[in-house]
């Protein structure tokens, strides 16, 4: 027992001094702005800073390179003896989503696979996904639904007692755990609660009745083989105890901003998440596809319930904190493109800013929980923890001091170094996709460095807020909230210009050069992009609903 405890403390403490210094590393290179090659009068310049940057980029190439080859090799054929059950969570779901996703279910590659729908509300306007529900996967014979006034932690109207008490909340409860235990198709309408409370309800209500838990959103069309595949990777190795899948875009052609979103989805699930897959650290399983080892989720199935941060109790995230539990019991957690799926992304820019503020808000929680077991974990999840999470603070002071303390050249450097930076990244994306679609991944890095950035830094000072989410599908409900910090970015941003502008004295010949040809190449570079983005993309934005989603299907 000591000999245990001394190793685990000394594990913590070799993690937090390699964390230490990887900090320490890049904050020394940065503050130093130590270079190792420049111009005369350093137009041009490359330091330890960018390089440390390019190296990390390298490296997770490399590595997710290296790890979608080890999933394409050859898998022995899988024998089906555990059972499955699918977990799929819906509010106010779009009803032509629900439909796809729904007889996607009946297509899965799995006999014996349980499903459980569970819907976050009761009312008379959740009905119809009942109804859909019976439409898809059978009538009452086949398939069990029930409308429960209450949920595991609130009664319904005169219940006596909660979710664990007696009279009619208690029974309403066995009556739950019955029909999920007993039939294969169960929907189960709820008295509203959150997705976490969804969630709960399923995990629940199957207890240890399956050996692994899939989970799904309504808003997603499985592949015939994703089941399987994800099976196949927590049977490999015990060590393993949640493994994802790929997730694209179903409605990627809908708007500029579905499709920007198609392609980062891409890059961060097949070269991020796959890097992490290649250390067995895969920090998010991403709730539209992913798979757990049911005996852990019930281990920890209340803690992850009750989860509290700063005294508030946590309503978002529930799906990095599921991955986070695992990896805190020293799990192994895992990537594979060979499962996939499609899911539905915000296509307009109010609803996606106000997404990519939740999420961003429950990755900066998450990193303060993640980062107690680092040394349970390989130290590459130590060291790119280190480099994300900080990542966004060394970029806005990189770019406030160009726009106030810099010269006009140094800002429009930056900016062609950004545009160049994802050249690079979406050629590599393109290489190792095969589909020259990629290429418009470098257009992303302006939604990054224009919206993301300030909602990052938006996330963090009101991380205490439980709202300001997406809203349901069937109803959209348009925040302007997120507008914010964007606005007050673009007024810093402008601002920092037009003082530099006004304070540089006259340029020199070889600065004006310098500054001619950049902007030639800037604007080269958006009049390609842009010309490219109108013949392939915009054409395609122009089709119908419905074609749009037949091609989709062929796409999984």
């Amino acid at each position: 027992m000591r000999g245990g405890r001394l190793a685990a403390g000394l594990r913590v403490a070799g993690t937090s001094l390699f964390a230490g210094a990887v900090l320490g590393g890049i904050l020394a290179a940065y503050v130093t702005g130590y270079q190792f090659i420049h111009t005369e009068q350093h137009y041009l310049s490359f330091g330890l800073y960018g390089a440390i940057l390019g190296l990390h980029l390298g490296a997770q190439s490399l590595f997710a390179f290296l790890e979608h080859r080890r999933m394409r090799r050859p898998r022995r054929p899988l024998k089906l003896a555990r059972s499955v059950a699918l977990c799929i969570a819906a509010f106010q779901e779009d009803p032509d989503y629900l439909r796809q996703c729904l007889r996607s279910v009946r297509r899965l590659a799995c006999p014996g696979l349980r499903v459980v729908l569970v819907v976050d509300g009761n009312g008379p306007g959740d009905a119809y996904m009942r109804d859909i529900f019976h439409e898809v996967l059978g009538a009452a014979d086949s398939a069990a639904s029930y409308v429960w006034p209450g949920n595991f932690h609130a009664p319904g109207p005169g219940d006596s007692g909660g979710g664990g008490g007696g009279g009619e909340a208690a029974r309403a409860v066995r009556h739950v755990q019955a029909l999920v235990r007993r039939h294969a198709y169960v929907c189960i309408l709820q008295r509203w609660g959150g997705k976490r409370e969804v969630m709960y309800t399923a995990f629940r209500a199957l207890g240890d009745s399956v050996d692994y838990v899939q989970v799904c959103d309504s808003d997603t069309v499985l592949d015939p083989a994703c089941t399987v595949e994800m099976l196949r990777i927590l049977e490999e190795d015990p060590h393993v105890g949640g493994v994802g899948g790929d997730v694209q875009i179903l409605n990627k052609y809908d708007s500029w901003i579905s499709f920007l979103s198609s392609v980062r989805y891409w890059m961060a699930f097949n070269v991020e998440r796959a890097c992490q897959s290649y250390f067995g650290c895969v920090q998010c399983i991403s709730g539209p596809l992913g798979m757990y080892r049911n005996a852990l989720l019930q281990h920890f199935l209340e803690d992850w319930y009750d989860q509290t941060f700063l005294g508030s109790k946590c309503s978002f995230g529930d799906d990095r904190h599921l991955t986070n539990r695992v990896l805190s019991l020293g799990y192994r957690t895992k990537y594979t493109a060979r499962a996939k799926c499609l899911t539905e992304t915000p296509t307009r820019y109010l609803r996606w800013l106000n997404q990519q503020t939740r999420w961003s808000k429950s990755y900066f929680r998450e990193w303060l929980y993640n980062a107690l077991w680092f040394h349970k974990h390989h130290l590459w999840m130590t060291y790119e923890s280190v480099v994300t999470g900080f990542f966004p603070f060394f970029l806005i002071a990189t770019v406030i001091q160009l726009f106030y303390r810099g010269r006009v050249w140094n800002i429009l450097l930056f900016l062609l170094t950004v545009q160049l930076v994802g050249i690079l990244k979406a050629t590599y994306a393109c290489f190792l996709r095969g589909n020259t679609e990629m290429i418009f991944m470098s257009l992303y890095a302006l939604l990054y460095m224009s919206s993301l950035l300030p909602a990052k830094m938006f996330a963090i000072a009101t991380i205490t807020k439980s709202g300001w989410g997406t809203s349901g599908r069937k109803t959209i409900v348009v925040n302007f909230i997120g507008l914010i910090p964007v606005s007050v970015w673009v007024a810093v941003l402008l601002g920092g210009l037009a003082y530099t502008a006004y304070s540089q004295d006259l340029f020199t010949d070889t600065e004006l050069a310098f500054l001619v040809v950049g902007a030639g190449l800037y604007a080269c570079y958006w009049v390609a992009l842009l010309a490219l983005y109108l013949a392939v993309v915009a054409r395609r934005c122009s089709k119908p609903q419905e074609e749009q989603h037949r091609l989709a299907f062929m796409e999984v």
